[in-house]
Parts: structure tokens; sequence; C-alpha cells
């Protein structure tokens, strides 16, 4: 097999992931255990007593002056003035850099505050920045994801590509025994995924080699980006693992709507396997999207593939307004969402049929909501009394007889009674 070697002056851009506050620290560490290559590490933070337990090969702490080494007290204004105090041996770190990542946990003091000066710092000197961050747990506290939530629109302003991971969705890939150190490394690793999936790209020559200045153009002032990593064997191993990087449980973005992908195929896998990888890919990031396809082989990889796609220029898309404005929101109380019935052609009960106004499921379907009244409507047909009156019975068809008067005798002139004719004729017999 050919392989291909470059000079050393000219193997690699010059890569420098750069931890901020106690979490992006932490993820700085397991990147520097697990042997990323070709990537220089800083671990900064304000804290002087956590800064001992960095793997970094270099450290640096930041505003001295400010904070007396003692941290931030998780206020993200003392973070930035701390960075602005140091600005000038920030720079001096970053001299000579091609690529910055700043990794950090937003919520805290130091990381929601120092990453967008370090980034910005960055970007102002020209070279390609890209921030990697977790939000933290919506059960953590109130002003914990306030901060967070504002530190991401700063960081946003301030990298050329950004990718948020929430913390949230670790619930629903871990079990419910995983303890809570376990849960967060897990969170580590995610970064550690995406810092390495875009590193190895650049770093690692392939058959169809993607170089920096690919990786670039698809990353430069793009803002939020879509990086996922999946891994799969079998005979669909290839649309499965594209299927892993384009849907990651972990993140909260999708390539839908991107306008760049980078996908990357590597280990052992067939041109025919490559091809229904990228047609998947072209399929649903949209016939405008600039697509950039990389591929590496591996023979020992033992019929496994590994996958990395890579979009950007989503930040217009429903996923990223949910990722950020809609957090806030959903921090407040939530109120229950109440499923709304099809549209149907089902007419309005008439008021004669329901004095009450009450609601019987016969709501028209045409409002989003029912009317509310203040007082209520008056009956077109007053309602039957509560108390039903007896029913009159039918006049016969024949009259009944009349009743007899009774007999009052007349009285004659002087005031002596008559007699009737009838009565004395009787009596004459």
């Amino acid at each position: 097999m050919l392989e291909i070697k470059l000079p050393e002056s000219e193997a690699a851009a010059r890569i420098i992931v750069v931890g901020v506050g106690g979490a992006g620290n932490n993820a700085v560490n397991r990147m520097v255990t697990d042997g990323i290559v070709g990537v220089e590490f800083i671990g900064v933070n304000t804290d002087k007593q956590a800064l001992q337990y960095s793997q970094a090969p270099t450290t640096m702490q930041i505003g001295e002056k400010l904070t007396k080494g003692l941290g931030c007290g998780g206020r993200p204004e003392v973070g930035a003035k701390a960075a602005e105090e140091s600005s000038e041996d920030i720079t001096a770190a970053l001299q000579g850099a091609d690529m910055v990542f700043v990794t950090c946990g937003m919520g805290g003091g130091t990381g929601t505050g120092a990453a967008p000066i370090i980034a910005k710092i960055a970007k102002d000197m020209g070279i390609l920045t890209v921030g990697v961050v977790t939000k933290p747990f919506r059960f953590e506290a109130r002003q914990r994801m306030t901060n967070a939530i504002k530190g991401i629109e700063q960081l946003k302003e301030s990298v050329d590509t950004l990718i948020v991971i929430p913390n949230d969705r670790l619930l629903e890939i871990v079990d419910r025994r995983t303890t809570m150190p376990d849960a967060l490394r897990k969170a580590d690793e995610v970064l550690q995924q995406a810092v390495q999936g875009i590193t190895d790209l650049i770093n690692v020559p392939g058959l169809i080699n993607l170089d920096f200045a690919d990786v670039s153009s698809v990353m430069k002032d793009k803002g939020v980006a879509h990086v996922g990593i999946g891994t799969a064997k079998g005979d669909e191993k290839a649309t499965e693992a594209v299927k892993m990087a384009i849907s990651s449980p972990l993140l909260e973005t999708t390539i839908q709507g991107a306008t760049d992908v980078i996908i990357n195929i590597s280990g052992d896998i067939s041109l025919v396997e490559a091809n229904e990888a990228a047609s998947y890919v072209e399929e649903l990031a949209g016939d405008n999207a600039n697509i950039i396809f990389g591929a590496m082989y591996d023979e020992n990889a033992q019929d496994e593939c590994k996958i990395t796609v890579i979009a950007t220029g989503i930040q217009d898309s429903a996923a990223t307004s949910s990722s950020f404005d809609g957090v806030e929101k959903k921090q407040q109380t939530a109120q229950p969402r109440v499923a709304q019935p099809a549209a149907s052609t089902v007419r309005p009960m008439p008021s004669f049929l329901n004095p009450q106004g009450a609601n019987l499921g016969y709501q028209s379907q045409n409002t989003a909501a029912p009317a509310t009244h203040t007082a209520p409507v008056a009956p077109s047909i007053q309602p039957a009394p509560s108390v039903q009156q007896p029913v009159q019975p039918a006049a016969p068809s024949v009259a009944p007889t009349p009743v007899q008067q009774p007999y009052r005798p007349q009285q004659g002139g002087n005031g002596g009674i008559v007699i009737p004719d009838w009565l004395l004729k009787n009596n004459r017999g």
C-alpha cells in the first residue's frame, strides 16, 4: 500500500485547545489522557489550586491581581475582567496558532465570563476559532442557567463556529444507576469527540484527503455547528454510522438546512458503502449545501467504519433557536400542553340545545381556543321551567248537562208566596 508522508514543517496546522474553568480543564485532562495527536493544550483558570490538577503542558492563571487566585465565586463578570487583565498573556500563548478551540462548561464564573474574551482575542488575531461548550442541567440553580444562556450568546459573537452540548441530554442515554461523575465524564467525552473529529480531518492523511483549508472554508464565520461521530459494523455499517453521526442524542442540532457539510469516512469500507453514506447526507442537507467528502481506509478496522459529519451555517434553524432562546423559556414554570384535536367540520352546538353554555365537546375546530364570556349569553328560547305544570284535560266532544239552579219561590204583591200551578194541580186531584 502506498504511504503518504508529508514533511514535518507541512504536516499539519498548529491547533491549540484552551480549557477554561473547571469543566474546561476536566475536558482537556481527558483529551491529554487519551492522546489526541497534533494538538497543543492550555489550561486556564482563576483558581490557582484547581490549576494544580491540570494535565495540560501549559497552564495559565488569569486575573491574578483581581481574584488573588481564589476563583470567581460563580460570577461571570469577574471571569471576564480576569481575562481582560491577562489579555497580553493570552495573546502571547496563542501566537502562531492556525486554529483554536475554546472549551468550557457554561454557567459558572470563569468559563462563562472568560471564554468569550479569550475567543475574541483569538479571532481578532485572525485565528480560526471554535467554541465547544456544555450547558448545565436544568435542575441546577436557576441563576446558573441564566448565566449559561448569556455566556453562550456572548461566545457565539466571538467565535467562527460554536458547538453546544446540553447536559440535560445525558439523561436520555445513561442508566438510572449511573453516578453523577460517570455522567459528566460522558459529557467530557462528547467534548473530546467534537474536537478530535475536527482535528483528525486536518492531521490524519487519507485516500481522499481533507486539509486545513477545507475545514476553514466550512467553519469560518459560520455560527452554530453540528459535529457528530458514528461507528458501526456489519452489512449496513455505513448507513448506520452516518445516522448515528447525524442524530447524536447529546446535540441540539441537526444537519437539515446546513449551508456547508464535511463528511469523512474511515475504516474498512467499500466504495458502494461510502456512496450510500454520502448520498444519505446529501439528501438530508439539501441540494444547495456545499458538501466536502473525505475518506481514510484502514484495513485493520475489522469490518468497522467511523463517520464524522460536520455541518455549519445552521444558526437560523429552529433547532438553534430552541437551543438558546427556548431554554430560557423552558426554565420558567412549564404549563401543561393540551393536545389540540385535528381540524374538523363539526359545527358549534346550538345555544337552544345548550342554554347553560356547558362545554360538551361540540366546540368549533376553526378557532384555536373557545371564546370566553364575562356573562352567560341569553338563550334564543327560554328554557323549560324547573317544575312541570299538570296537563289540563281536553274538552269532551258532548257538552255536559248544565247544573239546575235551586228553586226560588216567587212572592206576591202583598208579600205572600205564589204557589205554582203545577203544585196546585197535583193537590186538587
